[in-house]
């Protein structure tokens, strides 16, 4: 009798665990991502990074190929993943320019802001009706993005980080985009494995052609150096998605709290750029964290 109630207990918080298990591979993702991105070139780095993505996962697509159930897709269903490739390309763009330049605890805070547009989404799309509680995470997780706004001007006197502020909150709003996109998708019953056969491959196309213009259009880009972090990204970010496609098939999830719990993964961020990096302004950032911390405790126990 308890190993049932073991059992049943895992099952009903099982994709809390798998949203816990993408935002740490979400936060050393975006450990790694700054370091490859260090003296290189953002488009390269993300062309190589979706490249690998795509031969990793490679075996998936075959398998669709083959017209396995479980990743097999309609023409209708390669469109739609083709459009979720593109929204993640170009936040992923945007995303990648801005961490190149961004303080990593600054960045990881922008990020960290993405599961309060969820949330503001699956209201309205999904019909996810919030609770006091939540409502009062969804305003602290607002004054995080204003809190991280103050400190970007702080710091952008030297560094000019306007534009690449303004680029990290665009790469944001596309990334809610595309989480709410997911959910739809997976409602409309594409399967996770499905998914993730064919969207990095899609990205790598419009990569290729984005890269291909750069290089016809710019006299001068940043040379592409090789970086075994790009492996590390790689890795990373398909157990991410992964883990959090399949949080969402669990009928009790919550694209908003799956989303919340699943950037927690700024704190990995945080740590990383003020132990080792170093980074100035650490009081003001750490207020930051506090904020984001209260936010996301508000709306993870509004949920449950």
């Amino acid at each position: 009798m308890t190993n049932f109630l073991y059992l049943c207990t895992l099952k009903k918080i099982m994709w809390i665990l798998l949203a816990v298990i993408s935002s740490i591979s979400l936060g050393f993702f975006d450990v790694f991502k700054k370091l490859s991105l260090e003296r290189n070139n953002v488009f390269a780095v993300l062309l190589v990074n979706v490249l690998l993505c795509t031969i990793m996962v490679s075996p998936l697509t075959v398998m669709s190929l083959m017209g396995k159930s479980e990743c097999s897709l309609s023409m209708q269903g390669h469109m739609l993943i083709a459009i979720k490739s593109l929204v993640v390309s170009i936040s992923w763009l945007l995303g990648f320019a801005s961490m190149k330049h961004l303080p990593l605890s600054i960045s990881g805070s922008i990020n960290a802001v993405r599961p309060i547009l969820v949330l503001v989404g699956a209201i309205a799309l999904f019909g996810e009706r919030p609770n006091n509680t939540q409502w009062a995470g969804i305003i602290l997780g607002f004054v995080s993005l204003l809190w991280v706004g103050f400190i970007g001007r702080r710091e952008k006197t030297e560094k000019g980080l306007g534009k690449w502020l303004l680029f990290g909150i665009l790469s944001i709003v596309l990334w809610a985009a595309s989480g709410l996109y997911d959910k739809w998708l997976i409602a409309g019953g594409y399967t996770p494995l499905a998914i993730e056969a064919w969207y990095p491959f899609y990205q790598t196309v419009i990569m290729i052609v984005i890269v291909a213009i750069e290089h016809y259009y710019k006299k001068s880009i940043d040379r592409f150096h090789w970086n075994k972090n790009i492996i590390v990204i790689s890795v990373f970010i398909i157990i991410a998605d992964l883990a959090y496609f399949y949080s969402l098939t669990y009928p009790e999830s919550l694209v908003s709290v799956a989303s919340m719990i699943r950037r927690g993964s700024a704190l990995v961020a945080f740590f990383y750029g003020a132990i080792v990096l170093k980074e100035k302004n650490l009081r003001l950032k750490i207020i930051d964290q506090i904020i984001l911390i209260a936010g996301m405790t508000l709306i993870i126990i509004g949920s449950l």
